[in-house]
């Protein structure tokens, strides 16, 4: 089976803070990097040991947080920025399932360290067909129209907790347990690794036995956007086919959940 790997750094263990750790101005940035690319490494261990014949590294942190050299030998990495998310299908459409490690919980969960939906600084919620939605439901509606199952996912216990709510029997790692947006208990670097090693290995032993079906939601689509400023919103409503709603919030509308979720 080939199996694709999205990442994102907010739901590592060890990784607590925006302003620290996420982006490159951050004293400890490199340092998270580092723990974030030990942990997908741990994840191709896991499939490999169950028999993956490859693993495609997808890089999806905004300023990106895989570090190249230390990347598992067996892995292949896409990276860097294409124009929309449509041109990814042809990617992602070639794979039987996929993952996400080093996850965190969507916006406005109270309890969960360093949650957010795509901009921590703009947005307030994304809400899909009268839904909350999050990066982990978007992502796994976008490869599921590609008949892409998402099958394990790894990051805060509270990413966990979503996504298990969102596909059922979906395998999930806890590496984190958030006390709020700026604070978490952690497990140790090794015992998060051998988690998500194992976690990985055994949903891709249990997607041969008992497949998981991709997460699929009738059409059309509705997809509301609340912003934090009115500047946003208006840039936003500026666009051609957005409604604006409210003084902070748009919706868009399409039959495609390709064409509408990352619009």
């Amino acid at each position: 089976m080939k199996i694709l790997i999205m990442t994102d750094l907010e739901g590592v263990a060890g990784v607590v803070s925006f302003e620290d750790q996420t982006g490159p101005a951050g004293r400890y940035y490199e340092a998270a990097k580092k723990l974030l690319t030990a942990e997908v490494n741990a994840a191709v261990d896991g499939l490999l040991q169950s028999g993956a014949e490859e693993v495609l590294v997808v890089d999806g942190h905004g300023a990106g947080a895989i570090q190249f050299e230390e990347l598992h030998p067996a892995a292949r990495l896409l990276h860097g920025r294409l124009a929309s998310w449509t041109s990814l299908a042809q990617v992602f459409t070639t794979y039987d399932a996929c993952m996400m490690i080093g996850q965190h919980a969507m916006a406005g969960v109270p309890t969960s360290n360093m949650n957010h939906t795509q901009d921590s600084r703009a947005i307030d919620y994304y809400q899909l067909n009268g839904r909350k939605i999050g990066e982990i439901a978007q992502f796994a509606l976008f490869c599921g129209a590609l008949s892409v199952p998402l099958i394990f996912l790894s990051g805060e216990e509270d990413a966990c907790r979503e996504a298990q709510a969102l596909i059922p029997g979906v395998a999930a790692a806890a590496v984190k347990q958030g006390l709020g947006r700026g604070a978490a208990i952690s497990l140790s670097a090794p015992e998060a690794r051998r988690r998500i090693q194992d976690g990985a290995r055994q949903a891709l032993e249990r997607q041969r036995r008992d497949p998981i079906p991709p997460l699929v939601w009738d059409a059309p689509y509705t997809l509301e956007i609340r912003y934090f400023s009115t500047l946003d919103a208006d840039r936003r409503a500026a666009q051609p086919g957005v409604e604006r709603v409210d003084a902070q919030t748009v919706r868009l509308y399409d039959h495609s959940i390709l064409a509408l979720i990352y619009r």
